[in-house]
Parts: C-alpha cells; structure tokens; sequence
C-alpha cells in the first residue's frame, strides 16, 4: 500500500467539462513524483484535489491507508498533507519569523530559520523581521513559502510549479533541495513542472493529459520521451508539442 492512493478520481464541472476523469495513482513513500503534461490537462486540478482544495466528483483518496476523502484542507493539513501554492498567499501583519514558527507548530531558533533560509537563497537577517505582504517580489515570497513548506516535515508535500516567478539562481538552488531531500524524506512529494531539471530529479514521472493519466513510471523511462528531439511527446495525444517543449525550457 502507497503513502498516497488515489482510486478512480474524477471532477466534472457542470455545463463546461470533465477536467479528471478516473484517476488512479499510487505514490510511494520516499518518492519524488513529478506531474507533467499540456496546459490544461489537468495538473493543478488534481493537485488541488489531493489538498482538499477542490473537491472530487467521485472517487476516492487514502493518506496511509485512512480515507481522507471526506476532510477538508485543514483536517488534511493535520494528517500531513502540505501544499505550496503556485502563486504564495500574502499575509499583512504577519513576519517571516511567525509564518515559519506556525509552519513549524512552535518556535524556531535563530540558527533554524537562518540556515532555513540560506537554502532558499535568503538571508536571515534581511528578511526575518519582515512582513509578509506586498512589499515582497513574487520570488521572494515563493522562496519563503517554499522554506516554510519544507520545515514542516509533511508525509506528503505537493508544489504547484514551484519554478514560477523565481530567478535562475533560486531556480537552481531549488533543485539542490529537491535532490538533496530525495535521499532523506519520511514522507513523499509531488510536483507540478514542466521543467527539465525539475523532471531529471524525480524518482518517477506521471503524464496527466486531457484529464487522464497516459503515462506514469521511472524517471528513466518516461524523460527520454518527453526531451525526444523536438518530436511529439508520445504521451499528450493532439498537444504533444507543447509537452515536450515545456519540459526543455
């Protein structure tokens, strides 16, 4: 039994169309799973589901082996489940010291935070007392939302493009977490990406087009085929192109 088990979900909205449709997908503890596909296929869509964000139409999610189906996102924050926004909420009044000790459940040393940050790219000292409101860059807010994700420890953590909006040094120093967290997570992490580096560092890849998984297994198997010379992604039925060329970019 995987760490996360979705059975047969899917989500219809009423007059426009199915998004999901019959979504089945284990993930493992220990694994990197990095989502990918079109524009449009679905990606956050599902993303979302999993973090109780938006509800399925039918279907079913087990967290460990408990239905979750049925909890909100703030019980399934409580069972374990993080979820990185692709465009980070920002909170007036509230410092980067208190929104990483909430993500933390307590407080955090100075040394915590600082190297918390350091891998971000951010320093400690420029940023702690800081609030977390408009006077942040959208890659500033990304990096410190990331950092607050990460200190959290969740069984299941999930990022939505995590790449959006950041620089080419933080993009860089953001897949050295990743890799660096491949080796020691308890729990597991999906990604949305489109990115090739992003999709090199994944234990497994899932193709998720027009609504349907159309591929899922080992990062070996799956990348050569997306990054297949400019050709169709085998995988994106009608949008291969696109596919294959946002995991170049």
């Amino acid at each position: 039994m995987g760490l996360l088990q979705l059975q047969k979900i899917s989500v219809d909205v009423p007059n426009v169309r199915e998004i999901l449709r019959g979504i089945d997908l284990t993930v493992e503890k220990g694994k990197l799973v990095v989502l990918t596909g079109p524009n449009g296929g679905g990606k956050s869509t599902l993303a979302k589901v999993i973090a109780g964000i938006q509800p399925s139409s039918s279907g079913s999610i087990l967290l460990d082996g408990e239905d979750i189906t049925s909890l909100d996102i703030t019980a399934r924050a409580r069972r374990g489940v993080a979820f990185a926004f692709q465009q980070p909420v920002r909170f007036k009044g509230i410092t980067v010291r208190d929104l990483i000790s909430l993500s933390a459940g307590g407080p955090v040393s100075e040394g915590q935070m600082c190297e918390l940050l350091r891998d971000v790219g951010l320093c400690a000292r420029d940023y702690i007392n800081r609030e977390v409101d408009a006077s942040l860059s959208g890659g500033e807010m990304k990096r410190i939302e990331i950092a607050s994700v990460l200190l959290r420890r969740a069984k299941l953590t999930i990022f939505d493009e995590p790449e959006a909006g950041i620089d080419l040094w933080s993009f860089t120093n953001l897949i050295h977490i990743f890799e660096r967290m491949r080796g020691r997570m308890e729990g597991a992490m999906v990604v949305i990406s489109h990115q090739e580096r992003i999709l090199a560092a994944a234990d497994e890849i899932v193709v998720l087009a027009d609504g349907r998984i159309t591929a899922h297994g080992p990062r070996e198997q799956i990348l050569p085929t997306l990054l297949g010379g400019g050709e169709k992604c085998a995988y994106c039925p009608g949008q291969g192109e696109a596919c294959a060329e946002g995991a170049k970019a």
